[in-house]
Parts: C-alpha cells; sequence; structure tokens
C-alpha cells in the first residue's frame, strides 16, 4: 500500500490498510448491523482476497467489494453464500462523493493480491470469533468452549426425539464439519456433521439431536454465524479423537439444577402420557436425570 496505517472510513465501518493486511473495525450503533457489532473488527491478510471490485450502490453510495478467497475464511464458508449484502463484512459503503478516493485504493490494493490460481485456500487465513461462544436456539442452548459443543434442550421447545436422546456434548475432533442454514429463510438450523455417525442423521433438523433449531427470533445471524465459524475453524485444526482402551474419553457432566431437573421429569411425565415414550424409557430417563443431581 501506499502508506501503512492509511485508512479509509465507510458506513458501519473503516478500512485501515496495513502492510500485509487490511483490519476492517466496525463500528458500534442502532444503525450498524448487529453481525457486524458482534465481530467488532477483522483482520483480512491480502492472500485471503482474491479480487477487488468497486460498483455504485444505493442511494448515492459506491461500494467498495473485496472478494474473499474461497476457503480463507470460516465465516464466510459457514454462511455458505446466506448473508444479505448489507450484512457483508467484505463490503465498504462509502458517499458516493469519495468514489475517486476509493478508486485509489482498490487499485494499491489490487497491487498486493496474488495472482488468482482458482484455487480455495488450505487453511483458513482469517481468524474465527474466539469461543466460548453460546447463544439461544428455539429448541435449546448451544454452548462452544473451544474443545466442544453441547446442547441442552428447552422443555418447550424441543422434540421428543430430542428428549429421549436427551442433553447432547460433541467434541469437536469427532466431527467433519457443520452445516448453518440461515435463521432469515425456512427451516433455519446449525447441524454438527460427525464423523463417524452410527446412523445416518435425520433429515429434519427438529428430530436430529446433533442439531439446533431456529425461528421465533431465536438464534438470529449475528450470535449462531459467529458461533458456527467458530466451530468449523476448530474441527478443521482438530487432530483425531483422544481414545482411552477404544472409548473416546469425555469430560465430566457438572450437577444440573434441580429446578431444571424437576422440569424436565415433568416434561418427560407429559410425553410418556402422551404416547412418546414407553414405561420403560420414561423410567430409565428420569433415573438418568435424577442421578444428575
Amino acid at each position: 500500500m501506499s502508506r501503512m496505517g492509511d485508512v479509509l472510513a465507510g458506513f458501519h465501518a473503516a478500512w485501515e490498510f496495513e502492510s500485509d493486511s487490511v483490519l476492517i473495525r466496525f463500528e458500534r450503533g442502532i444503525r450498524t448491523p448487529k453481525l457486524f457489532q458482534a465481530l467488532g473488527e477483522r483482520r483480512v491478510p491480502y492472500e485471503a482476497i482474491t479480487a477487488v471490485t468497486l460498483s455504485p450502490g444505493k442511494r448515492g453510495t459506491v461500494v467498495l467489494h473485496a472478494v474473499p478467497r474461497p476457503g480463507g475464511d470460516p465465516l464466510m464458508e459457514a454462511a455458505a453464500g446466506q448473508l444479505k449484502e448489507s450484512c457483508d463484512p467484505y463490503r465498504l459503503v462509502l458517499p458516493a462523493e469519495r468514489e475517486t478516493l476509493a478508486e485509489y485504493y482498490a487499485d494499491e490494493l489490487r497491487a498486493q493480491l496474488r495472482p488468482d490460481d482458482g484455487e480455495p485456500a488450505d487453511r483458513y487465513l482469517v481468524a474465527a470469533p474466539e469461543a466460548p461462544l453460546q447463544f439461544k436456539a428455539y429448541d435449546g442452548k448451544a454452548s462452544f468452549d473451544g474443545k466442544q459443543v453441547s446442547f441442552r434442550w428447552f422443555w418447550t421447545g424441543a422434540s421428543s426425539a430430542k428428549w429421549k436422546a436427551g442433553d447432547q456434548s460433541f467434541a469437536v475432533s469427532d466431527l467433519s464439519g457443520i452445516e448453518w442454514r440461515s435463521p432469515e429463510v425456512f427451516e433455519g438450523h446449525l447441524r454438527l456433521l460427525r464423523r463417524d455417525a452410527p446412523v445416518a442423521q435425520p433429515q429434519q433438523a427438529d428430530q436430529d439431536p446433533a442439531a439446533v433449531v431456529f425461528g421465533l427470533g431465536y438464534g438470529p445471524v449475528h450470535e449462531s454465524l459467529p458461533f458456527a465459524a467458530s466451530v468449523l475453524a476448530a474441527v478443521r485444526t482438530s487432530g483425531p479423537a483422544l481414545a482411552l482402551g477404544g472409548v473416546v474419553a469425555t469430560a465430566t457432566v457438572a450437577r444440573r439444577d434441580p429446578a431444571d431437573i424437576a422440569d424436565r421429569i415433568r416434561h418427560l411425565g407429559e410425553l410418556h402420557q402422551a404416547g412418546f415414550l414407553t414405561d420403560e424409557e420414561f423410567t430409565a430417563k428420569k433415573a438418568e436425570l435424577l442421578a444428575e443431581l
């Protein structure tokens, strides 16, 4: 770039050009997309950018767009093209009167890019949001501590299939990836893809204990997408599962709140009375919950 530390400020974000990367700082405010506020700032190496465009925007603006290299950013890989333009962190919107200045920086940025060989990046070049992360889905609470993803079901939203399976925990070393479907479309969800699942995962996310369902204000983009990106990055860098005598080691489950256990047993009773659980299933699951006290 012309001078390290040059800054180009637009609506909702400012790009600071450095010797080997562009530092994107997102503004905070009621007009700023919540995803940008959640991200805070992102450092994007030039090698993570494959092209730069400048085009007219809406209502007297121009848009500087850094096109991310496929496979270089876990956030964009998790989004899989589902983000609205207004929530694309690689777009900088500026007033139209700054078009000449934007064109100057676009040319400077293009000069830093390597020739596009068409190959996706072999590793993530942009850092994922840091764990721990958590969010509330419609049917459960999802948590990620950097090594393990946990789903804790809500008795008001979880299906009987998930209640039968119980709360779930997955080591990232046992996962092959994630499937994020935006909460802004039909059947939004976050699904964990397992390396060696004993049986095929159900097609419907509400029946899959390895998935949480969005909708009705739950699992918003600014919470669920950074979560998905963080899990995806951890999966790519994880090694083989640690095993003891052929059994995968798991963390000790913390003791539950007695009030929560009581709610779960009450919900189990409702499922039992409705015929979703047999007498044996109800007795066994109730014993499991009581053992957590």
